[in-house]
């Protein structure tokens, strides 16, 4: 019988850990895109386009991002599309991701008071310049702790990919326990990968609105 030392385990779980680093890093950024042209969308002046953009956010969001995995991996499979597992997960949390950011960001739009929409206006500034120059600056004070926060759910999330096949730090977890049956040391591991990883963001959060609300108050 092979004998694994905790080095043994902690090296493939740490190995695995950059996938998880890497597809998170691909769901937020991929999502911030897609989010962002949602966000375009869900405040324009044409009707059809808040409409689009308002059913595909209740869709993403309304749905368990587990059955948006086996779809993006196993039905589209069904139409010849043979997609790879760090393919299909990628692509399935951008889409995930959008929906959530696209509404976090809507709201701190939003939260912008009505007089900077009507005074950038009085100065003929278009809908585009309006958001360039005046309003999503404003906007981006309030939505840097919420989008930073979220992005411990994106973390997070993607450990849901490991029932698609895609080998991830949790996937790794239960390969070892498998190789080395020691669950409560593996997963034990695990839990403190996912602690580093995820704390340092949920920290920066708190930090970023603190220092934020204190300067929003001296100003």
């Amino acid at each position: 019988m092979i004998e694994f030392t905790l080095w043994d385990i902690l090296r493939n779980l740490l190995l695995a850990t950059r996938w998880t680093i890497l597809l998170s890093l691909v769901s937020f950024i991929g999502g911030g895109v897609v989010g962002l042209g949602l966000l375009f969308l869900r405040i324009s002046k044409r009707k059809a386009f808040r409409t689009v953009a308002k059913y595909y956010i209740e869709l993403f969001q309304g749905t368990p991002l587990l059955m948006q995995l086996f779809i993006a991996f196993f039905g589209l499979g069904l139409f010849g599309i043979d997609m790879p597992a760090w393919l299909a997960a990628g692509f399935a949390l951008i889409l995930w991701s959008a929906a959530f950011l696209a509404e976090i960001w809507r709201g701190c739009v939003e939260a912008v008071v009505k007089g900077q929409w009507e005074a950038s206006a009085s100065l003929g500034m278009g809908r585009l310049q309006q958001m360039r120059y005046v309003i999503l600056p404003q906007a981006l004070r309030v939505a840097i702790p919420p989008t930073v926060g979220f992005s411990v759910q994106i973390v997070k999330g993607t450990a849901l990919t490991s029932i698609i096949g895609f080998v991830e730090l949790s996937k790794a977890g239960t390969v070892v326990t498998n190789a080395t049956f020691q669950p409560f040391t593996v997963y034990g591991l695990v839990a403190l990968i996912y602690f580093a990883l995820c704390w340092p963001l949920s920290k920066s959060s708190q930090i970023l609105e603190r220092k934020l609300n204190v300067a929003h108050r001296n100003h």
